[in-house]
Formats: structure tokens, sequence, C-alpha cells
């Protein structure tokens, strides 16, 4: 074939692969409507949105024993849960954590017993291949404490192998260097009613004799059951230790009742619980708080049909979503969450403020505001209005710093019945939110200054949540919120928050996303709040950000990141492309001002290319972190929401440089320009 005739061709492939994106592009206001059409159709008819909460199958494990424990087995619920399980597992035969991810030991672990306690023979094909996962994992003897927990309560697992959790922690008062209020709001509502459970240890052993022997690689041994201890002597983990013995020998003396303080303990224990039930969906309103309360409760004495007893039943209920063939579960409910996100990109968008569903969207937001000094004084004892909101629908003793950002990112954006009571509400929560702010200069999630590390070194700190640290992506989110107020870039404590921002900034010029996975997430938002604050987006140090994001740009236009990047930062970027990814991407790429820039250009061809005929997106990846390692979270609001966002920031840019949206066939005209400048090889 002749050099022209290769030429021509090139240039034809060429021509029509701009000519494409072209066309995809200029379809972008088509997208934004598609988009608006399909989120207003799915709000709720008293203004709120909310997607589900998809997880993996533990939470399912995890009642099927509760049932066998409880002796309340429902044959035929039991029958959908099955079918849950065995839908989840892997092809090797394990099940996983998240989308792509391999087996995990817990949740193997856990999905196993299940299935042989709802009588699924331990030699049908799929338990041969679980077995031989669980053991190629480490099997029983590897699992967490909590999960030891669970096997502990059905006669499977020692207690006193199991990390004591001691009553008496709630009597430590503040004054004591580590004390109770020290460890993570979640990690509080966990533990409380595991003390209880601690205290009583109800085990009710399964009347058909199983156990899980089978799941020791070495064969069932004791020695395989003891915490391990560091190799160093003098470590802060052979401390607890240490004092896990002690605490083991006391135990034995409560239960005896000889134990000075345990009654009082004990009482201030349920006493705390009963008081948290109360304004909240269950005890924090997650579900693993939710059900260790339930058995806290039932081992206190309380009946069945006692109303506290029904209270946490009715909402553990609430989160399961049951069909004629399965049911799965959500931890928690994210209305809250999930209503701010869509209603800031719907009037990003264009939708107008005064459209009376976002007045619905505002008028519900601000019936949610949480006007009472709950659990989160303890560490904050500013005086300050109370103020703030949650994640989910009740959850009065704990409001959060990154929903109450949110929040007011979408307040100042809706127009209300009520102009004054708006203002008013954003101005508290403003000022409440502003009173977190860490000694080191960023914002955590629930509570100011939850850092010390000692806490991560006790043994049933193996959940990898103990802590609730400040980190980059609620930090930032604040700081856009405080760009939006025009606070000026000297001002104390915006300076100190830049500052931490840039000390936590990675050598490839990314940031950790501790809430969305993963450095796509928090390398997005600290760029939009520097940019919104008025930061100079030219520095190196941003522009090397950008950088990144152009080098792990997918072929497709896309951008994606697994979980497994919490593991090991090398995969940064590997993942497959998704819709609320490469939204954050496209969003991070427009805080630097070209609308031009082919890279940006290419993500919003990718998301109006791959937008479904009726205006959502599709996506299979797992986009949100619970605990990064051990609990992960797709939501199902993200996958529609950000994008939307992200054409509206793309627009929005085009129009504050004075281009139209089709001003773009200037850099793609240069591409191709490029291309059939190249000599051929």
């Amino acid at each position: 074939m002749s050099v022209t005739r290769l030429e021509s061709r090139r240039v034809e492939a060429a021509a029509s692969k701009v000519g494409r994106v072209l066309a995809s592009v200029h379809d972008l206001e088509a997208a934004v409507q598609r988009s608006q059409t399909y989120l207003l159709g799915i709000q709720k008819p008293e203004g709120y949105w909310i997607g589900e909460l998809i997880v993996d199958c533990s939470l399912v494990a995890d009642m099927v024993i509760y049932h066998h424990w409880d002796g309340s087995v429902d044959r035929e619920w039991e029958r959908k849960a099955i079918n849950h399980l065995f839908s989840h597992q892997l092809p090797d035969g394990g099940w996983n954590i998240y989308t792509g991810g391999p087996p995990e030991v817990n949740v193997t672990v856990k999905a196993y017993l299940a299935l042989k306690l709802a009588g699924v023979p331990v030699t049908d094909p799929r338990m041969l291949r679980a077995r031989s996962v669980a053991l190629s994992l480490g099997g029983v003897p590897r699992l967490n404490t909590f999960s030891k927990l669970y096997l502990a309560l059905v006669g499977l697992y020692p207690w006193k192998y199991l990390p004591t959790i001691p009553c008496e922690v709630l009597l430590i008062g503040k004054w004591f260097h580590v004390n109770f209020w020290d460890m993570s709001n979640w990690s509080r509502v966990m533990l409380v009613p595991l003390a209880i459970i601690n205290h009583f240890r109800p085990t009710r052993p399964l009347p058909n004799g199983v156990t899980l022997d089978e799941l020791y690689p070495a064969g069932y041994h004791e020695r395989d059951l003891r915490l391990p201890r560091d190799p160093e002597i003098f470590t802060w983990r052979n401390f607890f230790l240490a004092l896990d013995k002690l605490h083991k020998f006391a135990e034995a003396w409560a239960r005896l009742g000889i134990h000075p303080f345990r009654r009082r303990a004990l009482k201030r224990c349920e006493e705390w619980i009963i008081e948290r039930m109360e304004g909240s969906d269950g005890l924090g309103a997650i579900f693993p708080a939710m059900l260790n309360c339930l058995i806290a409760l039932k081992v206190l004495g309380y009946a069945d049909d006692h109303p506290l007893v029904q209270r946490a039943w009715t909402a553990l209920k609430e989160l399961q979503h049951e069909e004629p063939d399965s049911v799965r579960i959500e931890p928690c409910f994210s209305p809250v969450w999930d209503s701010a996100i869509t209603a800031i990109a719907l009037r990003e968008s264009g939708v107008p403020e005064d459209d009376p569903r976002m007045k619905a969207v505002g008028r519900w937001l601000l019936e949610k505001e949480i006007r009472f000094r709950g659990d989160w004084v303890q560490k904050n004892p500013a005086e300050v209005e109370p103020s703030g909101w949650v994640f989910e629908f009740a959850n009065k003793w704990n409001p959060d710093v990154d929903d109450t950002a949110m929040v007011l990112l979408a307040l100042r954006l809706i127009a209300t019945d009520d102009p004054k009571a708006r203002d008013a509400a954003y101005r508290r929560g403003l000022n409440w939110m502003l009173t977190f702010q860490c000694k080191d200069g960023g914002w955590a999630a629930f509570d100011k200054d939850c850092t010390k590390n000692i806490l991560t070194k006790v043994p049933f700190a193996d959940h990898n949540a103990m802590l609730d640290p400040e980190c980059a992506d609620i930090t930032a989110r604040i700081l856009e919120v405080l760009g939006h107020e025009k606070f000026p870039l000297d001002h104390p404590q915006v300076a100190r928050a830049i500052e931490y921002l840039r000390r936590e900034q990675e050598p490839d010029g990314t940031w950790y996303g501790r809430w969305g996975v993963n450095y796509i997430y928090g390398t997005w938002q600290t760029l939009r709040g520097l940019h919104v604050l008025g930061y100079p987006m030219n520095e190196p140090w941003l522009l090397k950000a950008r950088d990144w994001y152009e080098s792990v740009q997918h072929p497709d236009g896309g951008w994606g990141e697994r979980c497994d990047t919490y593991e090991d930062p090398v995969f940064k970027g590997r993942g497959p492309s998704t819709a609320s990814q490469t939204a954050w991407a496209v969003m991070a790429l427009c805080t630097f001002g070209d609308p031009d820039r082919p890279s940006l250009v290419r993500g919003v061809e990718y998301l109006i290319r791959t937008q479904n005929p009726d205006g959502s997106w599709s996506e299979e990846e797992v986009t949100g972190t619970g605990f990064p390692k051990v609990f992960y979270l797709k939501y199902d609001m993200y996958r529609n929401s950000w994008p939307l966002l992200a054409l509206a920031t793309y627009r929005q840019l085009c129009e504050r440089e004075g281009k139209p949206i089709n001003g773009i066939s200037r850099a793609l005209g240069e591409s191709l320009r490029v291309v059939t400048a190249t000599p051929s090889r």
C-alpha cells in the first residue's frame, strides 16, 4: 500500500475519532437534561433522595449466626440468606469485601459458617471450595476480634482467648490520658454493648453439634488461639496483652459477684445504651452497634416483647431488603448525604433555586438539623450553639462534620419558604463546624483530636477504626465551604488547613482519600477546596496533582481505582473506569481553568458516552470507604449525582472562560493536526 494511502487512512481514522468526540461533547446539554430528569424522577415525596448502600455479604452472615444464637430461625428468611451468600461467592470459593477484590478471611469464614448453620452439607462442592480458601487465608485463627466474638456466642471460640472489653472503661474520667472518649464515635457505640456481652459471655451451644474444626490449618489447638505478641518485649501491644490477663482475672471474680466496680459499670453501660437509643434509628444508627445492642439487651434480661428490644429489632429489620429469593442488608441509611449531593448537582447544573422540588429538599434538610449537645461535646467543649447534620435519618447524639459541610454547600444554593430560618441554620452549622478544627489544622469526621495512636495497640483494635483522625478530603470540603464564604487565605484557620494539606500531599502529587476510593477521591476534593478558596492553582505542588491525573487516565477517557490501593498504593488509578471516579477526576482537572485540555475533554466525553438512555450511569465497582482494609461501601447514588455535578462544573468552566461548549473543538483540532503531521513509519 502506498504511503499516500496510509496517510489518508490515518487522517480519516483520526478525523472520524475527533468527529465522534465532538459529537459526543456537543451532546453535553442533552446529557445534563437527561440526568436532571432521572434524578428528579427518583426524588422521594418528602423531598429527599436516598440510594442503597451496597456492601459485602458479611452482614447477612452475621444475622444468620445471630438467629441461631437467639433461637429465632425463620427457615424462609434463611433460604433467602443462603441464596444471597452463594450469589456473592467467588469462583475460587471465597468471598471478598469489594468488587474485583481477592477473598477475605473474615467474610469467608462467616459466610461458610452461616451456610453450615443453615444446613448446607459440607460436602457440597461450593462448601468444599470455601473451606479450601478459608484455610489458605489462615482460617479461624486469623479472624479479627469482632468475628471471633460471634463465634464465641455459639460456642465455636473460647472466650478466654478473646480480648477483654471491661465495662469499667465508661467509668474512667477524661482526666486519664487514654479514656473512653478518645475512641472514635463508631467504636464507642460498638464497644459499650460488647462490654456487656463480654461480662455475661452468653454462649448458647448449637444443638446440632456444628463445629469449625475443619477451618484450623494445623488442626484445632489452643496454641493457635492466643493473641500474638510482638517479638520485642517492651511494646505497647505487649503491655496491653499483659493488662488483658489482669482484666480476665478480674472478670472471673466479677462473674462471681466479687468486683468493686462491676455492678456500677454494668448499670452505667446499660443506661448509656438506652439513653443513646433515644432520637436514633437504633444505637448509633449503624448495623454493628445495633446488632450488638440487641444482644446486650437480651443478655441483660430484657424480654423479647419489651419495648426496647422491639425497637432495637425493628431498627435492624428496616435495614433488610427482602425479595422473593434473596435478602440483603444495608449497614445504615444515607438520606442526608445523598440529598445534599444531589441537590448541589441539580442546582449547579441549572435547576432553579426556587423550583418546588429544590424547595422541598431544602425544607427537609432544615428539619434534619440537630440542635442538641451530643457526644461531640466530650472532645469539643467549645461554647458554640449546637448544630450539625448526620448521615442517616435520625442519629441525634452523633452529628458529623462531613455531612454538615455537604449540607451547608447545598443550603447556600437552595431557596426556602423562610429564608431567615435557612440563613440562621446555615450560620449555626458553619460556626459549629469551625470549632472542630484539630490541632494540626485538619478536620475529622465526628470528633476533634481523636488521634491517640496508643489506642490502636489494644487487642480489640483490629477493626482498623479505633481513631477518627483528620483527613485531607474532609478538610478540603470545609475549605470549599469557607471559599464560598470568602474567607481570606490568611485567615488563621484557613492558613493552618492549607499547611495541613501541604504536609499530607504524597510525593507523586496525590492525597489519600479516607472516605472515598481513594487517591482519585482525596486529590479531587483537595483541589476543589483550594480552587473555591481562591488559592492559585498554578503552583508546582498542585500542577503535580494534575499531572498525576493525566498519567493514570485510561485509554477510554475515564478514571478508576479499586480498594486495593489501601493495601498498596502501587495500584493508584489502575481500576476499571467508573462514572463516579471519572466525575471526580473531571472536576479536579476543571480547577486548573483550561476547558480545552485534551485530558479533560476526553473525561467529559467518557461521561456523556457512557450515560444510559434514561439519564443514569451504570457502575459495578465500589467507590466508597467505610474502614480502609476492612469495610467498603458502594453508594448507589454516586454513579448518578457526581457525573451530573462534573458535567455542570465543566459547563461552568467553559462559560467562565468565555468559550461556548463547542469551543473545545480547537483543542481537538490541534490533536488532529498533530496526528496528520506525524510522519508515517
